[in-house]
């Protein structure tokens, strides 16, 4: 409810909304600004002119297309605040990103600073134990997004590039050592327990298990443990932990840019490749269709799976060496796809 009756200011961009086909409320100008997804109404207008600035129509109107009733904005919210980058907007997207990596362990009533850590049979057991409350009851999709699009092409008889990873990435077989990872880190699971769980998941593509059998033993014998190395090292508290101790620059530019690759790649997806699906093609060849795309678990859509996809993307970017630079490549080659005439 707004505690005042509307400004002057408030009416006018009320009014320019609404001329952009929107329809937005005083009441929700106010909730937006007590929310810091838009300025505050001293920095609405051209201080030389007395107008309002063109950026914060354009941001009242994405609010008011992305508002429904009963429904979040979503990741929406956490771009507004990378783009602002004050300490006051990083605080809270700081706690929205560790939320969305949180929410799974919340809903079995799971409070991960409750699970023990250490090495002891006791400390383990609990941890497999709680591992095993995450995944019960729930039911794993037959196939993820890259799935989806294969069958299709397969369908239509139009060959794409051969994936580097599981045929998909939510097997039941997965399930298990994902979770009992997500609790207690890499040294909750063994390197041939997870092996053999990619196997199962995967059984037609023996040469991409070999060549990850052969690229950790060659890294073995030279005394480097790559599995040690994984951005999951640390399980949920190693992920945590990248967000905690990000500074603030860094944790906006990552959400600005884990967004903006988000936004233009579901324009690829969803709008140009059901009639060009040759873009599919350079999308899928390139590496960071497996380490971002499905790994992320892309979800082209505002709600708490959209939430999620864009967190696990921001830890990468702040735990992967090299990650954020393959991001901005990438992005690269989206931005040419995109740019190119539609058919």
């Amino acid at each position: 409810m707004t505690r005042t009756t509307p400004s002057v200011l408030d009416l006018e961009l009320v009014a320019a909304v609404g001329q952009r086909g929107f329809t937005v409320s005083a009441t929700q100008l106010e909730r937006w600004r007590t929310k810091m997804w838009l300025a505050r109404a001293a920095d609405w207008t051209d201080p030389e002119t007395g107008e309002l600035r063109p950026e914060t129509v354009h941001r009242a109107a994405c609010l008011a297309d992305a508002a429904r009733p009963g429904r979040s904005i979503s990741w929406l919210g956490w771009i507004f605040w990378a783009i602002d980058d004050t300490p006051e907007t990083a605080t809270r997207l700081r706690a929205a990103v560790a939320g969305a990596l949180e929410r799974p362990f919340r809903r079995p009533g799971v409070d991960i600073s409750q699970v023990p850590e250490g090495d002891t049979d006791e400390a383990f057991e609990t941890r497999r134990e709680t591992a095993a409350r995450m995944h019960r009851n729930r039911r794993s999709p037959r196939k993820d997004f890259d799935g989806t699009l294969r069958e299709g092409a397969a369908e239509a008889e139009f060959d794409l590039p051969p994936s580097r990873s599981v045929a998909n990435m939510f097997h039941p077989a997965l399930m298990d050592p994902g979770a009992r990872m997500m609790v207690g880190g890499v040294a909750d699971i063994g390197f041939e327990d997870l092996m053999e769980a990619w196997e199962t998941a995967s059984p037609s593509n023996t040469e991409m298990t070999r060549l990850i059998r052969a690229a950790h033993r060659d890294a073995a014998l030279a005394g480097v443990d790559l599995f040690a190395q994984s951005p999951m090292a640390g399980g949920l508290r190693g992920l945590l932990r990248a967000v905690q101790e990000a500074d603030d620059r860094t944790l906006c530019a990552a959400v600005r840019a884990c967004a903006k690759g988000n936004g233009v790649l579901g324009i690829l997806l969803l709008q140009r490749a059901p009639n060009e699906p040759e873009i599919l093609r350079p999308l899928m060849a390139d590496e960071m269709w497996d380490q971002w795309v499905r790994v992320g678990g892309f979800a082209p859509v505002l709600g708490i799976g959209g939430e999620a996809a864009l967190a696990i993307s921001v830890v990468q970017y702040l735990l992967i060496p090299g990650w954020a630079e393959d991001l901005e490549r990438y992005q690269a080659l989206m931005d040419t796809l995109l740019a190119r005439p539609a058919v």
